[in-house]
């Protein structure tokens, strides 16, 4: 396993002190290594959440009307539904 060494300011350093007086963590390391196994999902989680929006996308197909024209579609749409 290898090392990191990290320096805190104080507020940080105060933040982590109180994390560990509440329990559920044995020391500082066991909470660093928490925090960034929980980044590491929430990252590759983001990940797929964009993969599939583009693999959906494309999926879709291609449209042959403006942006311009496909926006006020959707935009009478909206005011449409709302009556």
């Amino acid at each position: 396993m290898s090392q990191l060494t990290i320096s805190l300011p104080p507020e940080l350093q105060g933040w982590v002190d109180a994390r560990l007086a509440k329990g559920g963590y044995t020391d500082a390391e066991s909470y660093v290594r928490q925090l960034i196994q929980h980044d590491r999902y929430a990252y590759e989680a983001e990940v797929q959440r964009v993969r599939k929006l583009i693999d959906e996308g494309l999926a879709s197909g291609v449209l042959d009307a403006e942006p311009e024209d496909v926006l006020d579609e959707v935009i009478a749409g909206i005011y449409d539904s709302n009556d």
